[in-house]
């Protein structure tokens, strides 16, 4: 089976869009850092220091910290896909974080975004 190729992409090379996507509708950076955090367990730090080494997404969602088990309770279309019909788990998680971005750019209330 081939992998795709978005998980030898880098983190660090997509993150400055997710930014840039949150910006443009009036969300901050450090939106879309709690959004990345809650979903991964990664801290502040522990986010920045994968940024900083390029870590591909298939080695960022395998290395994080604490996965957050709500996560499956995200549901909706990305990319024409139901986030919940996808069957590869990298895909799946990588496919979670990108909704999620979504609805802050959508300008959903961080509360639900988080599912709190």
């Amino acid at each position: 089976m081939v992998k795709h190729r978005i998980y030898s992409v880098s983190v660090a090379s997509v993150y400055p869009h997710y930014v840039a996507k949150a910006e443009k509708k009036g969300r901050t950076k450090a939106e879309v850092d709690e959004i990345i955090c809650w979903l991964t367990g990664y801290s502040q730090q522990t986010l920045d220091d994968q940024l900083a080494k390029n870590t591909s997404f298939e080695d960022f969602f395998a290395q994080a910290p604490r996965m957050n088990p709500s996560r499956s309770l995200i549901t909706g279309v990305i990319c024409g896909v139901r986030v919940e019909d996808i069957q590869e788990s990298i895909m799946r998680e990588i496919r979670y974080l990108d909704k999620l971005i979504d609805e802050l750019a959508k300008g959903k209330e961080m509360e639900k975004i988080l599912l709190k």
